[in-house]
């Protein structure tokens, strides 16, 4: 592999590398609370653990602390684990390492898809719904990290206040400049472990020129997907928020072909592109077979025709909160039901509610079951506020 240069920048870096620590946060440090950091092996997030140990040790911090590594299985770059483990030896400090029960992202994906597929047969849902991760349905974060990241810092530190620290930056996106540098982690509060949390960015406010100008003060290696194979950013090998530039360097790396064919499987599968109109297939096609090079281009054309199809629909017969929301008349069901043939049709589905009536008197079922459902949580929400009322009148007495 050919060894590349990092190009520092010509920024001066901050004076002392400033932790971004609002009073809120100096005075939970001031009570020793745990602090874990979450590590992916990614530039910022080295520097934000490396940095940030050095901090707590001027301020006399003496709780708890940790480096956190959630494992996002066979998507991860397989350099991403060892960078932490050995980011964890150098500074002497823990590493957990936490994985979603239940699979790792690509699973969840493809059983993501599966459910779907399930969800379309029995018109549990107007339109097909994609398998991947996008930027407004972040499930991988939220799920593959958040979740299991916030689970294990309960069931270490019960009867807590926690701070989970991350290494986001203002200057790594649009979206990311809006983020403040404390936020409360309603996953970390439970009061069956008896724990509350937050969010704390301390280096929130570092241009990357610093982050790398940091690392390489303190000789800190690199990960491979920096320094091998040209990548701006590390996250997973092929992540749906990266850019053209991160995906080809991805691609180029022969530990991730495999991973490489799976997702391009589930795009031939599903009739999806990875990224909405880049498909992942086209970054790389010199590692398909002819077999799915062949697939991939019917793939794109049967995605084409379900598009077609489903633009047909009407607005208000769309998913919102609590659809479906009316009965089609028996036109809208007519075209509901040509809609459903045409995408089984492209997609080489069998499926169920193809006529007219009986997409009618699914409707009618599915609002029935939505109104028991909503019934059941009024209940619950009744009986709640009752035993708080009860509460405070005895508080009262």
């Amino acid at each position: 592999m050919q060894q590349l240069t990092i190009d520092f920048g010509t920024t001066k870096p901050a004076p002392g590398y400033r932790i971004s620590a609002p009073p809120e946060i100096k005075a939970l440090l001031a009570k020793n609370v745990p602090v874990a950091v979450g590590v992916s092996g990614g530039k910022d997030s080295s520097a934000v653990a490396i940095r940030l140990a050095d901090y707590l040790d001027e301020i006399g911090h003496s709780g708890p602390r940790l480096l956190i590594h959630s494992d996002l299985g066979v998507v991860e770059w397989k350099d991403s684990l060892p960078v932490c483990e050995k980011l964890a030896t150098r500074m002497g400090a823990e590493l957990a390492v936490v994985r979603r029960a239940a699979g790792d992202l690509m699973d969840r994906w493809e059983k993501r898809w599966s459910n779907n597929m399930d969800r379309y047969e029995s018109l549990s849902c107007v339109k097909v719904i994609l398998p991947w991760s996008t930027p407004s349905m972040r499930f991988c974060t939220s799920e593959l990290k958040t979740d299991v990241i916030c689970a294990e810092l309960k069931r270490r530190f019960p009867g807590q206040e926690i701070l989970s620290v991350t290494g986001i930056r203002h200057a790594e996106s649009a979206q990311r400049a809006k983020m403040p540098c404390m936020q409360a982690q309603p996953r970390l509060t439970t009061k069956t472990k008896g724990t509350t949390g937050w969010n704390w960015n301390p280096i929130i406010e570092w241009p990357t020129e610093d982050v790398y100008s940091y690392l390489a003060e303190k000789q800190e290696p690199l990960h491979e997907a920096y320094t091998c194979y040209g990548c701006s950013r590390v996250s997973c090998a092929f992540c749906f928020m990266a850019g053209l530039d991160d995906l080809i360097g991805a691609a180029s790396c022969e530990d991730n072909h495999d991973l490489y064919r799976r997702m391009v499987e589930l795009e031939i599968t599903s009739t999806f592109a990875f990224q909405g109109n880049r498909w992942l297939g086209d970054v790389a096609p010199r590692l398909l077979t002819g077999d799915m090079a062949a697939r991939l281009a019917k793939a794109k054309k049967a995605g084409e025709m379900r598009a077609r199809a489903e633009a047909q629909l009407a607005d208000h017969l769309l998913y919102v909160k609590g659809w479906p929301t009316v009965v089609p008349t028996q036109e809208e069901a007519e075209l509901i039901a040509q809609v459903r043939l045409a995408v089984s049709i492209a997609l080489d589905i069998t499926i169920s509610y193809t006529d007219a009536e009986s997409i009618r008197e699914r409707y009618v079922e599915l609002m029935e079951i939505n109104g028991v459902k909503q019934a059941a949580k009024d209940k619950k929400q009744k009986k709640r506020v009752n035993v708080e009322s009860e509460v405070e009148e005895q508080l009262a007495a």
